[in-house]
């Protein structure tokens, strides 16, 4: 018995040995020095400790995007780690020089004072050895380890047969796990929230085996490149349920997906025009500024780290919040569209959703919602993080798309104290493309916001100078390739490069079937 209490201590110890921290996955595409430091910045202000840098390739536009971030994040407390993309790498030799090049920069995140390092996927490729296991242990943990790089690994092998069961006793390379897919509902999910199942499943096993557990927080996904890639996961409450689960239960670590992924929907920061190239992604992604959702965030994160159990612990300085809908209605056929509707349409509904922190002043809050200017809904405001998705979303022009707080002084006067007003028209049908793009409103203490110069910049940035046209460049387009269908499915990987002034990744096709979500 004291034998297994000195183990479970020193399991507990090793665990808890790194403080909490919260990490926004990045895509590494190419990039200005400028815009790597504005991306370091906006992150730092939001409260993030680190980017994880999805690597896919080890061409210049990449090693040299990796070098500004870096660059950028010199002389902060801001760090950077890897996150190897195993849809593109086909041995860890591949990629070790990188993290030798960067596992000792004063910048690169450390957890129990070992660099860390996480994946997309690879939890099926053996590496020639008689499993994954082996084959991770001796191709990189050994291997890292001959180079001197004490690795601490806590990859995403999702993709893994059996998932989560028995994770950890059939990965013991691992120092810990992260689920990539458990951030959304699945595509058979319908109308329900997102699940913590697989979470609670992989914490329970990660702190019984003295490991830890890196839990997913995201908004949704929809991706429109082709008719392969074309899909939609829920967003309309997953962000605040998922925040909710995440304080629940209290998972080692957290990792936002993502910082900046527009082919999939789910950035909550910019995206250069540098890193896209000329795909299709801005036909639904051009223009829809998503960094309103960093003001719920940066609250949560603070209350992760504090060690809130509950949404009501999630405070902020000052009233904050944010409203998202989208602007094409689930009856539009979307016939003119060669893509068609996404796989998984019909989960989407008709509503707008907010996420709104508001402080106990003592007053009785009230939030109203409009659209079209009608009412068609109303809840109490509490102290903490609200959370509403009310159905009702009609067609109509964008300021008459609104969220409001108003809040009920003691003598019964009442003042609004927030609003969010829309910048995008919502439409029935649609003659060009099938977008389920969400627009995306941070609220205003102005009541009278209603237009775009009265939110945060667009996050979409055509860069025109000339240091951005002398930029080597390639997509992140489709290096995010999650895709959501229930059917099983392989990996099957397609790119070409071109080398003239907009180098990028093109027809960068990656079919996942071999996994099921």
């Amino acid at each position: 018995m004291r034998t297994s209490s000195a183990v479970l201590l020193g399991a507990a110890f090793a665990r808890h040995a790194a403080a909490a921290a919260v990490f926004a996955h990045y895509m590494v595409g190419g990039i200005t020095q400028d815009h790597a430091n504005t991306d370091v910045q906006d992150a730092i202000n939001v409260g993030f400790d680190a980017f994880a840098l999805n690597l896919m390739s080890l061409e210049d536009w990449s090693t040299e995007a990796v070098a500004s971030l870096f660059t950028a994040a010199s002389g902060t407390d801001f760090k950077l780690f890897f996150s190897f993309d195993m849809g593109h790498f086909t041995d860890p030799s591949q990629f070790l020089p990188i993290l030798e090049q960067y596992a000792s920069h004063d910048n690169y995140y450390l957890y129990d004072n070992r660099p860390f390092v996480s994946t997309f996927d690879g939890g099926q490729l053996t590496f020639g050895s008689s499993s994954p296991n082996a084959g991770w242990q001796s191709t990189f943990k050994d291997a890292a380890s001959a180079a001197g790089i004490d690795v601490f690994f806590v990859p995403d092998f999702d993709d893994a047969s059996g998932y989560p069961d028995s994770f950890f006793d059939t990965f013991t390379v691992v120092d810990g796990g992260f689920s990539w897919e458990s951030a959304w509902p699945y595509a058979d999910a319908g109308f329900a929230n997102v699940s913590d199942t697989i979470d609670s499943t992989m914490i329970d096993a990660a702190h019984a085996a003295g490991k830890i557990y890196m839990m997913p927080l995201s908004t949704f996904q929809f991706k429109h490149l082709d008719t392969s890639d074309n899909w939609y996961r829920r967003g309309e409450s997953n962000l605040y349920a998922r925040m909710g689960q995440i304080l629940s239960l209290k998972p080692d670590l957290v990792e936002v997906i993502t910082w900046n992924d527009p082919g999939e929907g789910h950035y909550i920061g910019n995206f250069w025009n540098e890193s896209l190239g000329d795909t299709n992604i801005y036909e639904y992604a051009g223009g829809f500024d998503h960094t309103g959702w960093q003001q719920v965030i940066s609250p949560f994160i603070t209350a992760y780290k504090n060690g809130a159990s509950a949404v009501s612990g999630i405070t902020a300085s000052s009233n904050v919040g944010v409203m998202w809908y989208r602007t094409l209605l689930t009856t539009a056929s979307c016939s003119d569209d060669p893509i068609g509707l996404p796989t998984a349409h019909e989960n989407a509904q008709d509503a707008i959703n907010y996420a709104i922190v508001l402080s106990d002043s003592g007053s009785d809050y009230t939030i109203n919602v409009y659209s079209n200017n009608e009412l068609i809904g109303a809840a109490a405001g509490v102290t903490g993080l609200n959370g509403g998705s009310v159905l009702g979303l009609v067609a109509g022009s964008a300021d008459t798309q609104r969220v409001e707080v108003v809040e009920v002084s003691s003598d019964g006067a009442t003042t609004t104290i927030l609003a969010a007003t829309g910048t995008k028209d919502v439409v029935a049908e649609t003659s060009g493309i099938c977008n389920y793009n969400y627009e995306v409103v941070p609220m205003s203490e102005d009541a009278s916001a209603n237009s775009a110069e009265a939110i945060l910049k667009v996050a979409v940035e055509v860069s025109t100078s000339t240091s951005s046209t002398s930029t080597t460049s390639r997509s992140i387009s489709s290096a995010s390739s999650r895709k959501v269908t229930s059917s099983p499915r392989n990996f099957t990987t397609n790119f070409t490069s071109r080398n003239n002034s907009s180098n990028y990744f093109n027809n960068h096709l990656i079919n996942l079937n071999n996994r099921t979500v």
